[in-house]
């Protein structure tokens, strides 16, 4: 008979079918109940906190863990949210470079000190992609739509090109669209594939635009500080496991979707660079930068600075 857990975690995580969030964040009670011989279980609950509360949750001690995105809490702390800002980060390749020149650790600092949380491990969601009833293939496409975003900064930038920018649940999305309260959605490409988006915005577009989002696994820092040396040291490398899984698989995850819109008849238009770097011009993208380099000032950050930090990053 097996024994009963030494410790018993609750971990909160957000409602995303398809992405490889989803994928390995459903895999983390195994990983734990091997790498801890038992002792420790983790249950992993979608309903247990609202999306936007899963890392505040962590901080407040409601629950021990979640697995958090940056993005949601972007607006309280700006550096959680470089990807979102237009033309900056442009793919996974350049988050890579980021995280690991300086920014991984910035947000694990940043974590530990603003939310009482320890990050064990991060990732990245599939690739953003426009899902829209009507075609969205001009930068004057945008004019008039509703546009359901999932940050501030996309929010300016669509406001700047004359969309209505729409803040709204995942699990909102898709009766939206069907009764045309929205007509687009910015999402995981791979979470609109799983939930066939197609089926009722079957244009799909990569805009380049937040095309990256990252998230991370949090426990309480307190709950962390309790536990055994040995504990610590075999979640670690537990949590180091699935993080080299989330990069090393995550193009399988943006085939299966592709795949998948295949499936339902659609296809993903990709505009073209010149098409992109419009977009994010100086006279679309500003708004976006001046709200964030604002949020910074607010925090006592040199938004400027750190903006150059990342383009440094890139540049090497």
């Amino acid at each position: 008979m097996a024994q009963d857990p030494e410790f018993d975690f609750t971990m909160a995580v957000i409602v995303s079918p398809g992405d490889v969030y989803t994928a390995l964040t459903q895999g983390i009670p195994e990983r734990v109940a091997e790498a801890t011989d038992g002792r420790v279980r983790v249950t992993v609950s979608d309903s247990l906190v609202a999306s936007n509360q899963v890392a505040s949750a962590v901080r407040d001690g409601r629950i021990p863990m979640s697995a958090a995105l940056h993005t949601y809490i972007s607006a309280e702390e700006p550096r959680m949210g470089i990807f979102n800002l237009p033309g900056l980060i442009n793919g996974i390749e350049d988050y890579v470079d980021v995280r690991e020149a300086f920014w991984r650790q910035d947000v694990a600092d940043i974590w530990l000190e603003r939310w009482n949380a320890v990050m064990l491990a991060d990732g990245a969601w599939c690739p953003t992609a426009l899902f829209s009833t009507e075609p969205i293939q001009s930068i004057e496409d945008f004019a008039e739509q509703r546009i359901r975003i999932h940050n501030p900064q996309s929010a300016e930038l669509m406001s700047a090109l004359g969309a209505q920018p729409v803040a709204m649940p995942t699990g909102e999305v898709t009766p939206a669209l069907e009764r045309g309260v929205i007509d687009g959605v910015f999402t995981s490409m791979c979470v609109g594939a799983a939930m066939e988006l197609p089926r009722v915005a079957p244009y799909v577009q990569d805009w380049g635009v937040s095309p990256i989002t990252g998230w991370v696994i949090l426990v309480n820092a307190d709950v962390w500080a309790d536990l055994p040396e040995d504990i610590q040291g075999q979640l670690e490398q537990a949590m180091a496991d699935l993080e080299e899984e989330a990069f090393g698989t995550y193009q399988t995850y943006i085939d299966t979707a592709e795949a998948k819109f295949a499936e339902l008849g659609s296809e993903m238009w990709t505009a073209p660079a010149e098409l992109q770097a419009e977009l994010s011009s100086e006279q679309y993208s500003q708004p976006a930068y001046d709200a964030w380099y604002a949020r910074a000032t607010e925090l006592g950050i040199d938004g400027e600075a750190y903006v150059d930090q990342v383009r440094a990053a890139l540049a090497d």
